[in-house]
């Protein structure tokens, strides 16, 4: 009897476990993740740091590049169908939106627990960029700086010495001048060209784009409208290409093409001049110039975030990715394959070295000046698309700079208030 009820009792424990003190198994790791980003220079030096993490996990995930218009397009399908890519490219234009309408995987209590993510060791406004109400979405993949890119060529055959730390925003509208014939320009922009163009001079020259606050535009300013007003008498005197050229060749192309001298970009723009055979040869780096001293120097800065969706299929997996991705190891050899400059504080010195055809410290440089993070809001691109389209009178000349400036201030002001 005393065996029978030792058996009944084991019995009625087991069934106890598998009625529901058992655990639910784990989810099968999945065979594959969707890696989405936007920038085909970047694809090949991420796949193989991607790659590392798929030899370790025993997951394969493949990058695929979709162009920066459908991009969003894709995203915001995702986001209202209820399927996005597992792990993804977030920007300061909408991350704010996104974070805001649970798009995204709360990473918080994942990044508390990684032994290998710190977020002490990335750029401060970039990390913060990410947060919302306490919690983080997102783990930096980099940081930008803005330089002054120009054709060594064109410089040599005007006689013009090679833009240094000594120019002022005066010398190089002078430059650009004196760099202009009738086979190239000096300087060429776009209206579009914010970060990769005025912004910077906005803030040299002591103005902003937009308040601290996030409630009110500086658009109207005087030291706004004097920077943006730098730019369009550069188009007025010929100095610049005009608006139907830009619209149809970028700045960046029109360097590559011999066709101007100065282009201000990103550090992300290396792959694209690297793989230029044109611009490989004749082209380099300087940093941007400042307008009274040095200390005015200021390159606008941004900085992506690796990012998993929210409702993902493949959460775990994904965060096992971001994670990797941002670990020191992998943000170094992220800087080494010239990929962009690291989100990790102090790993960017390898990217100075990635090329042999360009003198990248400009760039570099340009992480000791005064930085200030890319103006945004909740929904950055509502403003900066009017922007953009509101500047084109400035640049054909249809109205002044100073009337574009405080419609722009206007109409921003409008759009923040229905934020």
């Amino acid at each position: 009897m005393k065996k029978l009820i030792a058996v009944l009792v084991a019995l009625m424990c087991i069934a106890c476990v598998f009625a529901g003190g058992k655990k639910e198994a784990a989810p099968a790791a999945p065979k594959e993740l969707t890696v989405t980003i936007w920038d085909e220079g970047q694809r090949p030096g991420l796949q193989q740091i991607v790659d590392e993490w798929s030899a370790q996990s025993g997951i394969k995930a493949t990058i695929q590049v979709i162009d920066w218009n459908n991009y969003w397009t894709l995203l915001e399908a995702g986001a209202t169908g209820g399927e996005l890519p597992d792990v993804f490219w977030m920007h300061s234009n909408v991350a704010q939106m996104y974070m805001e309408n649970n798009l995204l995987l709360d990473l918080t209590s994942k990044i508390k627990k990684s032994s290998k993510i710190d977020l002490n060791n990335y750029y401060e406004g970039i990390v913060k960029l990410y947060q919302s109400n306490g919690k983080q979405y997102a783990v930096p993949k980099d940081i930008d700086t803005i330089a002054l890119w120009y054709n060594k060529t064109i410089f040599d055959e005007m006689g013009v010495a090679y833009p240094d730390e000594t120019w002022t925003w005066d010398d190089f509208a002078a430059a650009a001048k004196k760099l202009t014939n009738a086979n190239h320009w000096g300087y060429a922009i776009q209206p579009g060209n914010n970060q990769e163009g005025f912004y910077n001079t906005i803030y040299s020259m002591g103005g902003y784009v937009i308040s601290d606050d996030k409630k009110s535009s500086g658009m109207d300013k005087p030291e706004t409208i004097k920077a943006i007003k730098l730019f369009t008498d550069l188009i007025a005197a010929g100095a610049c290409p005009d608006l139907n050229t830009v619209a149809e060749t970028a700045p960046n192309e029109l360097l590559c093409a011999g066709k101007v001298a100065m282009s201000i970009n990103g550090s992300w723009m290396l792959a694209g001049y690297r793989d230029n055979e044109y611009a490989a040869a004749n082209c380099d780096v300087a940093v941007l110039p400042f307008t009274k001293t040095p200390a005015d120097r200021v390159s606008i800065y941004n900085g992506l975030g690796w990012a998993a969706a929210a409702n993902g299929k493949n959460t775990d997996a994904a965060w096992s990715l971001i994670e990797y991705l941002g670990t020191k190891e992998a943000q170094i050899k992220q800087a080494e394959l010239g990929v962009t400059m690291a989100a990790y504080q102090g790993c960017s010195d390898k990217w100075v070295n990635c090329v042999k055809c360009f003198d990248l410290s400009g760039h570099m440089d340009m992480l000791n000046a005064k930085l200030v993070f890319r103006p945004y809001s909740r929904n950055t691109v509502v403003w900066e698309d009017m922007m953009t389209e509101k500047l084109k009178d400035a640049w054909t000349g249809a109205k002044s700079t100073e009337a574009v400036c405080k419609d722009i201030a206007a109409a921003m002001n409008e759009a923040l208030a229905e934020e």
